[in-house]
């Protein structure tokens, strides 16, 4: 009966009544020891609450996720977690917690031998912790995940992305740890020393060398006209360009 109820309370977009209404039926489940129906009805639930109380749709899932673990339903449970971490990313804009549910979910995805969708959840703390100037933790992922990418025939391209990113962040922390580490991903995966972005690298280690903004913005741009930066590029070229003296804080651009 509640089940029905929620249903209704779906279809006249009352949210927040049909969450509760499927909340109370996953707790009838779960006094019948119908574990798996008690766990769809919290998911349930928790999607109706995602249009009307992000938190309490957060609690929903996370009920639903522990009767999964205890049931050894680990991709499951990966999944449900990514959707907490999607609901702090845009609805309560809490990125330390979309962090820790992106890796909670790679861990279980590792478990289960899904590499892919791991790193997946993986590429998304990078983004963040670098965002967050935990450049360390960044670097460490994009490391591992090039690593495990470069002898994929299908995802070698995106290796170099990886590698890429590991150096620029190395380059925010430490210009001589940037050379180095470059030299070790080309050493590593030598298709990367012919990409576009090693090059625009180097020519970005030397301006950064001379202390030349001019010659780094030129570079940038050189790169952007042939493939767009987003917008995770562009704030970490930007950390790099006011390290430059003279640059001060610049005017903020790369154009």
């Amino acid at each position: 009966m509640y089940t029905r109820a929620a249903n209704m309370f779906k279809m006249a977009k009352n949210w927040s009544a049909a969450g509760n209404a499927f909340c109370q039926a996953a707790k009838l489940h779960m006094q019948l020891q119908s574990k798996h129906d008690s766990a769809t009805s919290f998911v349930d639930a928790g999607n109706a609450y995602k249009k009307a109380d992000p938190q309490e749709a957060i609690n929903c899932l996370n009920a639903a996720i522990d009767i999964y673990t205890d049931m050894g339903r680990f991709t499951i449970a990966a999944k449900h977690h990514i959707t907490i971490a999607e609901i702090y990313e845009t609805e309560l804009v809490d990125i330390e917690k979309a962090i820790a549910h992106y890796e909670q979910s790679a861990d279980y995805y590792k478990g289960e031998e899904s590499n892919s969708s791991a790193n997946k959840c993986l590429l998304k703390v990078a983004a963040y912790a670098a965002q967050l100037e935990q450049y360390q933790k960044a670097i460490e992922i994009y490391e591992q995940v090039g690593a495990n990418t470069m002898d994929n025939p299908l995802l070698k391209y995106s290796a170099k992305d990886y590698f890429f990113k590991a150096a620029l962040c190395h380059f925010i922390v430490d210009e001589l740890n940037a050379k180095l580490a470059l030299e070790k991903y080309e050493e590593m995966f030598p298709a990367f020393t012919d990409s576009r972005e090693c090059k625009l690298l180097k020519k970005l280690l030397e301006a950064h060398e001379e202390q030349n903004s001019e010659s780094y913005t030129e570079a940038v741009k050189e790169f952007d006209s042939i493939s767009r930066l987003d917008q995770w590029l562009t704030t970490m070229l930007l950390r790099i360009k006011k390290s430059i003296q003279g640059d001060g804080e610049g005017d903020g651009d790369l154009k």
